[in-house]
């Protein structure tokens, strides 16, 4: 099989991690240029035994499978970099929380000898596309699409509508449109829901509501999202999965729908979303049984 590695270059155990992975694994590795740069100028040698270094292009084009070196912005970046190619993406974590790039640095090596003896499997996660006018190609995202205000502390008005229906217009800091991967990022830290990423829904949740009543709302994951901004004292900022960014004058419309393709991530046999979901938010422990200190 044809392993491609990309990574986060700003991660200091990188190249470390990258020359120990082709020594103790047999298979052929496609390494991605600016990983490789990274890898030469840390002083470590790079073996070619088993590894070609390639262009982001010709690693699109050849590889089997994409290992994913960081953390989950890292595979959330992977995600829209392969995009309609349906390339698996291995998620490694060198991070911290991880709730995508779930498998350690110490389960590296065990998890890709399962890879390449076809124990795993690979799980489809809808992904959002994000389009307006001044937009010259459209923004995709695995986690989210966040309009917000910028460089500003007063608050907008957006104009919210559902397949052409009318919602609502919040007043509010900004509005998330997440699919279910993304219902335990910025949604789940602005109080949205928890969705089961195998769930057929999209959520939309406004960002500080000037009003109690103002709710997250799950709709299906057909449905086509529409966001208006008719005037705010400063720009209007466009994000997707908080890489992608853009800013607007307005009057601006945004249309947030299902992307025409899935990410697909590589999970190992032995654990579920809900073993993941336990133990990133630590659910089951009680620190009254088991206090600091004690």
């Amino acid at each position: 099989m044809k392993l491609g590695l990309v990574g986060n270059l700003e991660k200091k155990e990188l190249p470390q991690i990258v020359q120990k992975l082709l020594q103790e694994v047999k298979t052929e590795f496609l390494i991605v240029e600016p990983l490789a740069k990274a890898v030469k100028r840390s002083g470590r040698k790079l073996s070619t035994r088993n590894a070609t270094i390639v262009s982001e292009r010709k690693l699109l084009a050849k590889a089997e499978m994409v290992i994913a070196l960081g953390g989950d912005g890292t595979i959330l970046r992977t995600a829209r970099f392969v995009g309609a190619r349906a390339i698996p993406i291995l998620g490694i974590n060198l991070g911290k929380l991880g709730f995508l790039a779930e498998v350690s640095v110490e389960e590296l090596e065990s998890c890709v000898e399962d890879v390449l003896n076809g124990r795993y499997t690979v799980e489809e996660r809808m992904m959002l596309q994000a389009t307006s006018q001044g937009l010259q190609s459209p923004f995709f995202a695995l986690n989210d699409v966040v309009v917000d205000k910028y460089g500003t502390s007063r608050v907008m008005h957006i104009e919210t509508y559902v397949n052409k229906e009318y919602l609502a217009t919040y007043s509010a800091d900004g509005i998330i449109v997440s699919t279910p991967t993304g219902s335990t990022a910025y949604s789940l830290a602005n109080g949205g829901p928890i969705v089961a990423p195998e769930s057929r829904a999209v959520t939309i949740n406004p960002i500080c509501p000037h009003t109690l009543t103002a709710r997250p709302v799950i709709i299906p994951d057909d449905s086509v999202v529409s966001i208006r901004i008719s005037q705010a004292s400063q720009k209007v900022h466009l994000t997707a999965d908080g890489q992608s960014e853009k800013l607007f004058r307005p009057p601006v419309t945004f249309t947030v729908k299902k992307a025409p393709f899935n990410a697909k991530l590589v999970k190992r046999l032995n654990t579920s979303y809900y073993d993941v979901l336990r133990k990133k938010l630590n659910w089951g422990s009680d620190v009254r049984i088991n206090p600091k200190g004690s």
